[in-house]
C-alpha cells in the first residue's frame, strides 16, 4: 500500500511536470511561429492543462480499464468546478465577462449533456469518439478564428498583438522540450494509473469510484495550479476560462480520443455522477450571470457540494 502511494505521487509528479514543460515548449514554438498570446492559450495551454487526463484515459482504456478512463473524465469535470472553481472563488471573488457567460459555459453545459447522453445509452463507440473529435477541432478551428479577428482589431488601433519577444535559443531546443514532456507525461501515466490500481484493490473499491475521486483530483492539478494562481493575481478571465475551457477539452477530446483508440464501456459510472456533473455545469450558468462575479460564498457552496458527492460516493466513508 505504501509503495501505491508513492507510485500515485510519482505519477502525479511526472504528470504535472510534463504538462508544465508541454506548456513551455509549445507556447515558445508558437511564439516563434509568430502566434498571439491569446491563440496560445486557446491552444497550446488548453491542450498542456489537460494533458494529464487525455494521456492517464487512452492508457486506462488500452489497459482494459474502461470505468477508470471514463471515471477520470467525469470526476475531472466535477472537480474543476466544484474544487478548483470553488477554491479560487473563495481565494478571490471572480469578475466574469460576458463572452464567458454567453459562450462558454452554455457550450459546456452542452457537451456534459452529449458525454452524459453517450455513456447513458452504454458505451462511447470509435464513430462516437470520431465524431467528438471533428466537434473539437471545430471548437477548436473556431476559437483561433475569434481570437485573430481580435488581434486584427487591436492591431488597427496601434496594439502590437504578437506574443513576445523572438526567441534566441533554437528550434531544436523547443522541440527536444516537447519530446522530453511527452515522454514524462507516458511514463507518469503508467505510474499513476499502476498505483491507482493498486490503491482501489487495497481499499475494496472500483475502478469508476477511484478514477471520479483520487484519478481525476491528481490528473487535474495543472487546471488547479493555474486557476488559484490566477485568481491570487486577479486574473478572472484565466482562472474561469482555464476550467471551462479544460472541461470541454474532457468532453470532446480525452473521451473521443480515448474512444477512437479503443472505445469503452463504464458500466461503474452511475446516474449520480453523470447527475452531478450536470447539475454543476448547470448551477454554473446563473452563479456566473448574477452580477457577473463568482463571490466567495458561491465558492464555499461550491466546495462544499463536492464534499457531499464524495461522501456519497467513496464507499469507506459512506
Amino acid at each position: 500500500m505504501v509503495l501505491a502511494v508513492v507510485l500515485l505521487a510519482l505519477g502525479v509528479v511526472l504528470l504535472a511536470g510534463g504538462a508544465e514543460a508541454l506548456v513551455r515548449g509549445g507556447a515558445a514554438l508558437a511564439r516563434r511561429l509568430g502566434l498571439t498570446p491569446l491563440v496560445i492559450g486557446l491552444t497550446v495551454v488548453a491542450f498542456g492543462t489537460s494533458a494529464p487526463e487525455l494521456i492517464v484515459s487512452v492508457s486506462s482504456a488500452c489497459r482494459g480499464y474502461g470505468d477508470l478512463a471514463v471515471g477520470n473524465v467525469v470526476g475531472s469535470n466535477i472537480f474543476n468546478i466544484a474544487v478548483i472553481l470553488g477554491l479560487a472563488a473563495v481565494l478571490a471573488p471572480l469578475q466574469i465577462e460576458r463572452a464567458v457567460i454567453r459562450r462558454e459555459a452554455p457550450l459546456m453545459l452542452g457537451v456534459m449533456v452529449l458525454a452524459a447522453g453517450l455513456l447513458w445509452s452504454g458505451a462511447v463507440t470509435r464513430l462516437a469518439g470520431i465524431a467528438l473529435l471533428v466537434l473539437l477541432a471545430a471548437y477548436t478551428c473556431g476559437g483561433i478564428m475569434l481570437a485573430r479577428r481580435e488581434a486584427a482589431a487591436d492591431s488597427a488601433v496601434g496594439f502590437d498583438g504578437t506574443a513576445g519577444p523572438v526567441l534566441a535559443r533554437g528550434l531544436a531546443v523547443d522541440l527536444g522540450l516537447i519530446a522530453r514532456a511527452l515522454g514524462l507525461l507516458v511514463i507518469g501515466s503508467r505510474v499513476f494509473v499502476d498505483g491507482a490500481m493498486t490503491i482501489a484493490r487495497s481499499l475494496g473499491v472500483s475502478e469508476a469510484v477511484l478514477g471520479l475521486t483520487i484519478v481525476a483530483a491528481g490528473t487535474s492539478l495543472p487546471e488547479l495550479a493555474t486557476s488559484v494562481v490566477a485568481a491570487r493575481r486577479r486574473e478572472a478571465d484565466i482562472a474561469v476560462g482555464n476550467i471551462l475551457g479544460s472541461n470541454i477539452f474532457n468532453v470532446l477530446g480525452v473521451l473521443g480520443l480515448t474512444a477512437v483508440v479503443r472505445p469503452v464501456r463504464a458500466a461503474g459510472i452511475t446516474i449520480l455522477d453523470l447527475a452531478v456533473m450536470i447539475g454543476l455545469a448547470a448551477a454554473l450558468l446563473p452563479l456566473l450571470a448574477t452580477g457577473r462575479r463568482l463571490e466567495r460564498w458561491e465558492g464555499a457552496l461550491l466546495l462544499a457540494g463536492f464534499g457531499v458527492y464524495l461522501w456519497l460516493r467513496w464507499p469507506v466513508w459512506g
